[in-house]
């Protein structure tokens, strides 16, 4: 049986597949479609310093393979949170993973305080990348500066594992991904949603209620595993590789373009059990291949052939 466990930033992993924030609630809406202890990690819907209703309706929309999204970080605050959901998070046999999102630095660094001082954590997630919220989102995450000197004030008071989950909406994300390496960040998320829309051809306005969403699903794995090599290439701390995964040939695309784990989101709305079977896969993959540990999968890219634009810069 090939080795599927690992470090990230000295927390231990029983596999390389995590869901990702938003579409796995708080790990107890799924309890009955799929065991959350078989999973690498969960990440957690982002939370907030105070409770959110998020966007009006519409808010989702389908799309030709995947989905528009306006939640706008609807979620119940980090005080309700620690009383109501952590207790169950720290009753499963994998890692917890909380992803905070803020309008403010101030906001993020104050959500961190709290939940630092509660058992059960095992790191963050931290969400400058929304593209569907007025305040924050988008405002940090295409901001390198903002980007640094949030990894920065939160690095001073977390010792436990720090992600940074990055924006694909920008020009070169591995600057990005440098910054945050730089102000001592564990580790980047790579990729948030693309921007998009949907327009009814009968009203002619827009679908969505804030008419623009996050793009998510298989329409954009091409653009994900394009961002991962990138970034994986431009640092040294690991890639979370996250974009339109359903399966495990397309989790094992990521880990070869050098991820060191990957996330799957949309998939869970489907099947909240594809986070399990896509480690299940990745793990006969390596067996029938004479693998005996994940970890020779990632970055193994045979790309000699190839020459990339990202060549001129990288």
């Amino acid at each position: 049986m090939a080795l599927t466990s690992f470090r990230l930033a000295g927390l231990e992993l029983k596999n390389r597949v995590l869901v990702a924030s938003g579409t796995y609630g708080y790990g107890d809406d799924c309890l009955e479609t799929a065991d959350p202890g078989k999973l690498g990690g969960i990440v957690t819907k982002s939370l907030s310093l105070k409770p959110r209703p998020g966007n009006p309706p519409v808010r989702v929309v389908e799309t030709a393979g995947g989905m528009l999204n306006s939640i706008g970080l609807a979620n119940i605050g980090v005080h309700r949170f620690v009383k109501e959901k952590l207790p169950f998070l720290n009753s499963v046999d994998t890692a917890v993973i909380v992803n905070i999102a803020a309008s403010t630095i101030d906001e993020y660094c104050e959500v961190l305080r709290i939940l630092e001082g509660e058992d059960g954590i095992d790191g963050f997630e931290i969400n400058v990348s929304c593209p569907n919220v007025k305040e924050g989102g988008l405002n940090f995450g295409t901001n390198c500066a903002a980007v640094a000197e949030i990894t920065r004030r939160l690095r001073a008071i977390t010792k436990k594992p720090l992600l940074v989950k990055l924006t694909p909406n920008v020009t070169h994300i591995a600057e990005f991904a440098r910054a945050v390496e730089g102000e001592g960040g564990d580790a980047v998320s790579v990729i948030n949603t693309l921007i998009g829309m949907a327009v009814d051809i009968k009203t002619r306005k827009p679908v969505l209620s804030t008419v623009t969403g996050g793009l998510s699903g298989p329409a954009i794995k091409p653009v994900a595993l394009a961002k991962v090599y990138e970034t994986a290439r431009a640092v040294r701390i690991p890639v979370i590789g996250i974009g339109g995964i359903t399966n495990a040939s397309d989790a094992l695309e990521f880990l070869i373009a050098g991820a060191t784990a990957v996330q799957v989101g949309t998939a869970n709305f489907i099947d909240p059990a594809s986070g399990i079977k896509i480690a299940e896969g990745i793990g006969r993959y390596c067996d029938e291949n004479g693998i005996p540990d994940v970890a020779g999968l990632v970055g193994s890219l045979d790309a000699k052939s190839g020459v990339s634009v990202l060549d001129s810069w990288l």
